[in-house]
């Protein structure tokens, strides 16, 4: 068997012989940087500025979140303040500009003006700035939205911007009592939580990022950012709740919501409207200038559960109190979308599985509902009882309904079924079992009985280490099997068996089916824990991953609510340390 290209090391950082790619997330400067000499950099909210090329660093390497070290007590670390990276012990070789903020950017833009003074370069891009200065041994860079930002970041001295990156790398070190691989993940998974929090040129919060590449334009998710707040909840819940106030105002007066809020700056904002009004199909895709994606049929319930949870670890009722109006509008959306007692789902591919036609009663989105009632349900006892009880009511008929329409005698819920008779949507049942039905289990939408049955379901079927006929070993977890059946109900990626929502292995995913053992008290919660991260270590894929599948690769390297699993470990702590009997 071929070794792992990463090995976590007993303190938790990683270390390897070879160079692989190091994912930069920081509240500003980010991109990806590989030792023998390059690094593709970016701005939040502004975009892609170039490539830098520089002497290649010498191995072995030992990296951490944000940089990594090197055999000649050189590096690479970037600051948390300020949007400044130092690579120390390398030459300045040159800058490639960018000739466009983003890889969909249509205008005409200037061409990039580079200027040299003494051991100092200046690109000037339309968007942005780049400084790139020669310290001795050390190369210094640092980026703004205008030359003011960038050269603020400049002046900082070598020593203070490793010392903020050390000082990050050991904030994210949670869990010091842990094994070398649940330790890494947790540092690894905190990493991913703590970096996608933003910040625009004067400081200000400025969203949760999903991921690398998901920057451009920029935006944050409801779904993605309600992940990834879970780690952010006992970390840092003022950024929750600056989280909320963003998502808000996304939600329209009707309840309905995109896939995310556009938070780009203004000449990213600029090019994107552009594209948005004279692209084919695009105005249609999204219909207001801050949405991304409009109308997805999950974001308005995940606003509700959001608020919910802040509420619950902070006792804070000021957001639940000022967007009751958007509460209660994403309640009578719901109630009304709804026939034989369950919300109806169009036939459409606008909920997380953005690659799928799901239609009918689909069980994820029908488990976030029952999740977003009871929160309406405690919350309305304090802010409006007469709501509160008539969505104390819905729930139970919620409940009721689930076992008549998507119980399967095989011992779990069909993905989505839509039965004869239900208005404006084919009959169709798609029965194969998912990961993402356990949303279901995870807001108490199904007995116990039921719960374990599933459980037990998934360990068989999803655990590629207990399903052999997936053909691929033991690489972590499926999120659907067997594949989808119906092939129209699928598109681009997800078109593929064992690609993307079609099998790939998703560690939010994992997350979730981990935190239902653990919970309930269940043996075998490890390995959805950590299989996925001691795949990637094997892959030389450093950070939390988007997600992967043997035969297709993975997606971004660096992704917010992939951190989950480390939230979850983190959650229950106590009963990971003294191990899993499984």
């Amino acid at each position: 068997m071929r070794q792992p290209i990463l090995k976590p090391r007993a303190d938790g950082l990683i270390e390897s012989d070879q160079a692989v790619t190091l994912p930069i997330m920081a509240p500003r400067l980010q991109g990806e940087l590989h030792a023998e000499g390059w690094a593709d950099l970016a701005l939040w909210g502004e975009g892609d500025l170039g490539r830098l090329r520089f002497s290649a660093l010498e191995g072995p390497y030992v990296y951490f979140p944000n940089g990594l070290n090197d055999a000649r007590a050189g590096g690479v670390f970037a600051a948390q303040e300020a949007p400044v990276m130092v690579i120390r012990g390398a030459t300045y070789r040159g800058f490639t500009p960018s000739k466009r903020c983003a890889n969909w950017d249509r205008s005409t833009h200037p061409k990039a003006r580079v200027r040299r003074d003494k051991t100092r370069r200046r690109i000037d891009l339309q968007w942005g700035v780049v400084l790139i200065e020669q310290r001795g041994e050390d190369l210094v860079v640092s980026a703004g939205a205008d030359l003011a930002e960038a050269d603020r970041a400049l002046h900082f001295a070598v020593d203070t911007i490793v010392g903020e990156a050390l000082a990050y790398a050991a904030h994210c070190d949670l869990m010091p009592e842990a094994d070398p691989v649940m330790r890494s993940m947790v540092m690894q998974g905190t990493h991913a939580g703590l970096s996608s929090v933003r910040r625009d040129e004067r400081g200000r919060f400025d969203g949760l990022a999903a991921g690398l590449h998901y920057s451009t334009p920029a935006r944050t998710y409801y779904r993605d950012g309600f992940w990834t707040l879970q780690l952010l909840l006992g970390l840092a819940p003022s950024i929750v709740h600056e989280e909320i106030e963003i998502l808000a105002s996304g939600l329209q007066p009707d309840g309905e919501a995109p896939s995310g809020v556009i938070v780009s700056g203004t000449e990213q904002a600029r090019a994107w409207e552009e594209l948005r009004t004279t692209a084919f199909g695009m105005d249609w895709i999204h219909t207001r200038s801050t949405d991304w994606w409009s109308d997805h049929f999950d974001s308005p319930l995940f606003f509700v559960l959001a608020i919910g949870d802040y509420v619950r670890t902070t006792g804070d009722l000021e957001p639940a109190e000022r967007h009751w109006p958007l509460v209660k509008a994403v309640f009578d959306r719901y109630r009304e979308l709804s026939e034989m007692g369950l919300p109806v789902k169009p036939r459409h591919d606008r909920d997380w599985a953005d690659n799928v036609y799901r239609g009918g009663f689909v069980a994820y989105d029908l488990g976030l509902w029952v999740g977003a009632l009871d929160v309406i349900t405690k919350l309305g006892s304090k802010l409006d009882p007469a709501l509160g009880r008539a969505a104390k009511a819905l729930a139970v008929e919620t409940r009721a309904a689930l076992e008549t329409h998507l119980w399967r005698r095989e011992g779990w819920h069909a993905d989505y079924h839509a039965p004869e008779g239900l208005a404006e949507v084919e009959p169709t049942l798609e029965d194969h079992l998912t990961l993402d039905s356990l949303t279901l289990l995870r807001y108490d939408a199904v007995s116990d009985e039921r719960a374990i049955e599933v459980l037990e379901a998934v360990r068989r079927r999803l655990e590629t280490r207990h399903n052999h006929d997936q053909g691929f070993g033991d690489w972590g977890m499926m999120c659907v099997y067997p594949p989808f059946q119906h092939r129209a109900d699928v598109r681009s990626k997800s078109a593929f068996a064992f690609r993307y929502h079609n099998g790939s292995d998703w560690p939010w995913l994992d997350g979730v089916y981990a935190e239902e053992r653990l919970r309930r008290g269940l043996p075998g919660w490890r390995y959805p824990l950590v299989a996925w991260w001691e795949h990637c270590l094997k892959q030389g894929w450093l950070g939390a991953v988007e997600y992967f599948s043997p035969p297709w690769g993975r997606g971004s390297l660096l992704q917010g609510w992939s951190g989950f699993p480390a939230a979850v470990a983190l959650k229950h702590q106590e009963t990971v340390l003294a191990g899993d009997a499984d």
